[in-house]
């Protein structure tokens, strides 16, 4: 059967079932458009974006899921095109696919974007595993269609993923310059004060949790420049409802580390699949000498390295992070790609003198910078 567009679901809860379903079964794990992320984000972020949700259906079923937006620029270039939906707060942008439906599923979401009256120019597609199913299933698209596609950035960003117990990690990975130096902070921080780490087990524990862990960010450099959640009310509210939802799934990894029963370093991850994304940190910043940020990694690395059920957790960091990057020897390489789209009559040549003028001007670009 060939792929369709599903009707608009009569209620909340049959969308949030197949969303549920389709999540269970993906070709490649992204919390951030797992349900419970990805609704709270709808519901709390969304509004004044034009998101549009790009899903697929094969036999009944859910089989691909794509927010989308669009922008008016494409970089610096004053063109406008598609773009795969990232908010603020969401740092893997791809698309739900099902396992072994990979290439009906972007078949059917480029069929859709090429008839689409209301989609300009081309498809950006930002943050992708160049290793992953969704990059491996586009590009072979492409090849089968003729498709133009252009890769147009890259980069590597820390992961975690190994056998090795935590110990045996610690050992193998970190410096003993800079392993003798923790241990030395971990040391005076437990002279100021009785220290605790513990993971959120108990639910009625989470809304003091979100609380002390919003109150812990506005303390820092975060709540100074206005980019703490808490300085956006839909900021927060997101925050809020991606945790209730990702904990009552058994999806939530909080993490806190406490002196005298007071938050001075907070961790929040979200799973999905065999893997989690590390979401958000913050700290006691009156506590810097001591490094409390790098002392809850550490105790998320042995959280993580003991928890069977994860396999693997993205940094979700930005590239040469100094941080987490001297922690994780693993790497991930992050892609985006331009992506050709189609049509009939005029808007099949405005979308393809679109895709070539950003071709065009990124190739005169890298002429100027030497790269060419």
């Amino acid at each position: 059967m060939h792929p369709s567009v599903p009707a608009a679901y009569p209620d909340a809860s049959l969308r949030h079932a197949r969303w549920a379903d389709l999540a269970a079964a993906a070709a490649e794990a992204n919390a951030f458009f797992a349900p419970d992320m990805l609704e709270a984000a709808l519901d709390h972020l969304a509004a004044h974006r034009g998101v549009r949700l790009i899903e697929v259906q094969e036999e009944g079923r859910s089989i691909g899921l794509l927010p989308v937006a669009v922008s008016s620029s494409h970089g610096r270039l004053p063109v406008s095109c598609v773009v795969n939906w990232m908010h603020d707060h969401c740092f893997f942008g791809a698309p739900l696919i099902r396992r072994g439906h990979e290439l009906a599923a972007w078949r059917g979401f480029l069929a859709q974007l090429d008839g689409a009256d209301w989609a300009p120019g081309f498809l950006h597609v930002e943050c992708l595993d160049a290793a992953g199913a969704n990059a491996a299933a586009l590009e072979a698209l492409c090849v089968e269609q003729r498709r133009g596609r252009r890769e147009i950035h890259r980069y590597d960003r820390a992961m975690l993923r190994s056998d090795l117990s935590a110990d045996e990690y610690w050992e193998s990975h970190v410096r003993a310059k800079k392993r003798k130096e923790l241990r030395r902070l971990q040391k005076r921080l437990a002279e100021l004060g009785r220290i605790e780490t513990r993971l959120l087990v108990d639910a009625a524990d989470l809304p003091g949790w979100c609380q002390d862990f919003l109150t812990l960010e506005a303390a820092g450099w975060k709540g100074r420049n206005g980019t703490a959640l808490v300085c956006k009310r839909e900021d927060e509210a997101f925050f809020r409802a991606s945790c209730a939802a990702a904990l009552e799934g058994g999806r939530l990894h909080f993490l806190r580390m406490d002196m005298d029963g007071r938050a001075i370093a907070m961790l929040v991850n979200f799973r999905h699949g065999d893997g989690a994304f590390s979401f958000k940190i913050a700290f006691d910043e009156a506590l810097g000498r001591f490094s409390p940020g790098v002392l809850i990694e550490i105790a998320n690395l042995r959280a993580v390295q003991g928890e069977s059920g994860i396999a693997w957790m993205d940094s979700c960091a930005a590239a040469d992070h100094p941080m987490i990057d001297s922690l994780w020897a693993e790497r991930r390489t992050i892609v985006q790609y331009r992506i050709a789209l189609r049509g009939r009559g005029a808007r099949r040549l405005a979308r393809g003198a679109a895709f070539a003028l950003a071709n065009g001007a990124e190739h005169i670009s890298q002429m100027m910078k030497g790269q060419a």
